[in-house]
Parts: C-alpha cells; sequence; structure tokens
C-alpha cells in the first residue's frame, strides 16, 4: 500500500504582506521569504515545522503575469479582502502515481512545478480549486535530495496535529486510509456543517491553534 506523510499545511491569502501579519499575530513569528510559481503566477513564504514540516504562505503575485490556467489552491476565487486561513494542506510521497492511482477520491492531474532550484511533482486539480473543500490533501513528490524545511530558520515550532472537520467524515477518512497516511492528522468524527482545518502547532509560548 501507498505510503505519505504530512509535508506542508498552507495559508491562502490575498497578500503575502496580510498572510504575514497573520501567522505573525498567531504564532508570534515571521514566515521569510520563498519564491515565485511563475507557471501559477503566484509566490509565498515559509515557516519551519520541523526537520520535514513547514508552514507555507501563498498569494497570488501581483507583479506576475497572469496564467493561462487556473491557479492552485482557490486563489482565483478568493475575494480581495479575504482573512488569511489555513485552507489546504499537502502531503509527501516517495511515488506520487502509484498514491494517486491507489486514491479513493480523483486528487487532479499530476503536474512538474518548481521554484528557484527546488523542483518537484503535485497533484492539481484542472479547476485549481480544494477537494473536499480543502481536507483532502494535495500529493507532493520532492524531487530534492534534502527536505526544503531543513534550509528554513528554526524558531522552535513544531505541529502538535491537525484536525480534519467535514460534513462526510467516513469519506476523509476513507480517503487517508487509501493513501496509506501517517502523521498527525485526525479526522473528527461528528460531521460538521462545513470542511475547515484547524492546526495545533508548538511555540516557545505555548501550543497556539491556526
Amino acid at each position: 500500500m501507498p505510503r505519505c506523510q504530512l509535508d506542508h499545511i498552507a495559508i491562502t491569502a490575498p497578500s503575502l504582506e496580510a498572510g504575514a501579519a497573520y501567522v505573525r499575530e498567531m504564532l508570534g513569528v515571521s514566515p521569510q521569504p520563498g519564491g515565485e510559481h511563475v507557471c501559477m503566477g503566484t509566490h509565498n513564504l515559509l515557516l519551519r515545522l520541523g526537520e520535514s514540516m513547514y508552514l507555507e504562505v501563498i498569494a497570488i503575485n501581483p507583479a506576475a503575469p497572469a496564467p493561462t490556467r487556473p491557479r492552485w489552491f482557490g486563489l482565483d476565487t478568493l475575494a480581495a479582502d479575504a482573512a488569511p486561513a489555513l485552507s489546504a494542506w499537502v502531503a509527501r510521497t516517495g511515488d506520487i502515481r502509484a498514491t494517486a492511482a491507489a486514491a479513493s477520491e480523483p486528487l487532479g492531474d499530476i503536474e512538474p512545478m518548481s521554484r528557484g532550484a527546488l523542483e518537484w511533482l503535485i497533484t492539481i486539480p484542472a479547476d485549481g480549486s480544494l477537494l473536499l473543500g480543502g481536507v483532502a490533501p494535495a500529493l507532493i513528490e520532492w524531487h530534492t535530495d534534502a527536505h526544503p524545511a531543513t534550509r528554513l530558520i528554526d524558531h522552535g515550532l513544531s505541529l502538535v496535529g491537525l484536525e480534519l472537520h467535514h460534513p462526510e467524515p467516513q469519506r476523509v477518512a476513507r480517503l487517508l486510509h487509501s493513501l496509506g497516511f501517517e502523521g498527525p492528522v485526525t479526522v473528527a468524527e461528528k460531521s460538521a456543517v462545513a470542511a475547515r482545518r484547524v492546526a495545533h502547532i508548538a511555540t516557545p509560548q505555548g501550543v497556539r491553534t491556526l
């Protein structure tokens, strides 16, 4: 059975400035510059959550040309006055094709991506939407010798756990089982009115919740 683990969590924001301010308010530290995703017209900020895990703030890059395809992470439908929010998460696998083929839900096309010297494969729905309201993970397969988190500043933060809430919790649990997912992620048993994600992050000042 395919095996995958939590790679990173993603905060979408109408701008990187708004996303950075949200992270500072909630976690007490500032994320560092990441880079640009040229084919998506987006850019990001990053915050280390361990040796192989991080938090990403992602937003549309106003200085970049509009892409010829829908942007990922549902950014094309994000309102200009939307509050930054934990909108998505990404699971890492060593064989993205086998893992995606085993998934109980379609996760999108497998596409090559890059940011600077980093290269990877990732699943992206054709319409750029957040699958199952952002409760279903995107899959990523890194083509790097070391995980990108090892390059980030260590502020002493770590992910304690990620909660997934959805109107159909059994559907979400079935998906994670089909992926062979292992990690600090729990699916709330009680049906939720709407999909949402809750991350608990340990900081030097105590556990904070996003």
